[in-house]
């Protein structure tokens, strides 16, 4: 049987208060754990200044963003940047393509591949997006030393590497 739910009282912040801290056991120590404790945030600050105003979702800003910061980008080269497979790259680049945010072109070098390249209307999304972003990452970085925001990064993109462009 389903316990009813209701909606806390400032006394139940005032008993969480007094309660001793959570033990979180083996899961102190798990890098996956303490990553999804954080996307909750960064989620939550991402569709705040982005997701919503400009109604993309994180792999289509991060594509928007890929593509306005690196001309004539192979799409694999974006699988490998935003870690996807080439069908679900293929997906993502069709939905894009139907929102005439971007296309895709011949290679002029070699008639056989193509490259992604934004249109005007995803260029000045993608401008608007990042400005929006910007705002976004000063609410992550309050949390954040200018040294430890860098660290973040460096260590992420170590756990990251096997996905590099």
């Amino acid at each position: 049987m389903a316990v009813p739910s209701r909606t806390p009282t400032p006394s139940d912040d005032a008993r969480s208060a007094r309660a001793p801290a959570l033990d979180y056991g083996a899961l102190a120590g798990i890098v996956g754990f303490h990553l999804a404790r954080a996307t909750v945030t960064t989620y939550e600050a991402f569709e705040q200044s982005v997701g919503k105003p400009y109604t993309l979702k994180k792999a289509e800003f991060s594509l928007l963003m890929l593509v306005l910061a690196n001309t004539d980008v192979p799409p694999k080269r974006l699988a490998r940047a935003l870690a996807v497979t080439a069908p679900q790259l293929t997906l993502l680049l069709d939905r894009m393509q139907a929102r005439s945010l971007l296309k895709r072109e011949r290679n002029p070098l070699d008639g056989r591949s193509q490259h992604v390249v934004l249109t005007p209307k995803g260029a000045k999304l993608a401008r608007d997006a990042g400005a929006a972003a910007v705002a976004m990452e000063r609410q992550v970085r309050q949390r954040l030393s200018p040294a430890e925001h860098a660290m973040l990064i460096e260590l992420l993109d170590k756990l990251a590497l096997r996905h590099a462009p």
